[in-house]
């Protein structure tokens, strides 16, 4: 269903169910109401809460209050903070300072953790917002929130709401690609989700656990029947549903599905050149690393630059209740040289002018040591900040 009803719009013309003047279809690229610079988003999607204060976000103070208990600092603090303590996340405990040294790098002198030396070469390009907070500290409706804008309701996702607006510039591939490990999310499919808007512009979503076209996209090609015959059973089916439609108008998942069919049969021919990394020349799959986060960067790179209007990127275990440092070591390492790729091969394509970048969590967390079953802990860690973490945006215009 996520595919989209790609071709809805032209079998319905085809058949005589829809105007002439109707669009060839419902995804054929808008032009915005206003000018923009960005025509495509990659959302790097850190799973879990990066740590702000070990990353993007230096807070020298730390060092000045390291292990004094946190009740015991902010007592003056909160006299006067008023409404502004309460959204400052689950502290407890003792404050930790980061084990990570800061540098200034670039003409800009964004200040960037040792943690990401090669990311920090484009510090002129990140636009750093260390002011984001969100309204839960708990992952699967923070993960919405990010996603959607609200987590007490079903909405949208961002991707859905951008495929809704601008349609998308290749009608052989989804609008909207949400990559992950297993291809699903610790929230379902709802931060890629259409919700009340049309099936077309939900995600696909692809697990990326295995770099093989096969593997990524199941079915991709019949193994039993030419691409001429699915075509005219395609035609058989798409009249029939046609039909049956065009006595349904409102209801949406007969597009959807009708879509699914059309796009699952354009994509045997398009899909396996975007999604075969093997084709890209020795130097760039080096340049990105064999990771898995560094394969899907490729990949998202690759989708952009077929036309892909939104490309979703997952990258889990940032959860670091337990040995904070060490996995953000670990963390970082897995992405550093992907990110750094993926912003060098943009730039060197013409693309990054286009196409925005995000990175960031659905909330950071806090400059105290996790306080939360301390005894289970193999090390210290960090607690969730829903009041106060650091993304970064590039591209696009930024």
């Amino acid at each position: 269903m996520g595919m989209g009803s790609l071709g809805l719009a032209t079998m319905l013309q085809e058949f005589g169910f829809a105007q002439e003047q109707a669009p060839v279809s419902p995804l054929a690229p808008k032009t915005p109401h206003f000018p923009g610079k960005a025509k495509h988003v990659i959302h790097v999607v850190c799973e879990g809460g990066p740590s702000q204060v070990d990353t993007f976000d230096p807070k020298p103070m730390l060092e000045k209050y390291h292990a004094r208990l946190v009740d015991e600092v902010l007592k003056d603090y909160q006299k006067t903070a008023g409404e502004a303590a309460s959204g400052m996340g689950r502290l407890s405990g003792k404050l930790q300072r980061s084990a990570f040294k800061f540098a200034k790098h670039g003409q800009c002198g964004t200040e960037i953790s040792e943690l990401f030396p090669m990311l920090s070469r484009h510090a002129d390009e990140l636009c750093v917002v260390r002011s984001m907070n969100t309204t839960t500290s708990v992952h699967e409706p923070a993960q919405l929130v990010m996603s959607t804008g609200a987590f007490g309701s079903v909405r949208p996702s961002m991707g859905a709401w951008t495929v809704y607006g601008l349609g998308t510039e290749n009608q052989n591939l989804p609008g909207f690609v949400s990559l992950s490990p297993n291809g699903t999310t610790s929230s379902g499919d709802k931060p890629y989700a259409s919700a009340f808007l049309p099936a077309w512009c939900a995600g696909t979503a692809i697990a990326t656990t295995s770099s093989e076209v096969s593997r990524m996209i199941e079915h991709i090609r019949s193994g039993t029947t030419s691409l001429r015959e699915q075509r005219r059973q395609l035609d058989l089916i798409g009249q029939m549903n046609g039909d049956f439609a065009s006595k349904h108008p409102n209801e949406a998942i007969l597009e959807g599905r009708i879509g699914a069919y059309e796009t699952a049969f354009r994509m045997q021919i398009e899909a396996t050149d975007a999604f075969d990394l093997a084709r890209e020349p020795h130097h760039i799959r080096e340049l990105y690393g064999d990771t898995e986060q560094g394969r899907q960067l490729m990949l998202a790179r690759r989708l952009v630059e077929r036309g892909v209007r939104f490309v979703q990127v997952f990258h889990n275990a940032w959860d670091t209740h337990d040995l904070n440092d060490e996995r953000h070591r670990s963390l970082a390492k897995a992405c550093d040289q992907p990110l750094h790729a993926l912003l060098t091969d943009l730039k060197q394509r013409d693309l990054l002018k286009d196409t925005l970048i995000l990175w960031g969590g659905e909330f950071g967390r806090t400059p105290t040591s996790d306080n939360n079953d301390v005894a289970k802990k193999k090390g210290i860690g960090r607690d969730h900040n829903a009041g106060g973490f650091s993304m970064w945006m590039a591209g696009g215009g930024v």
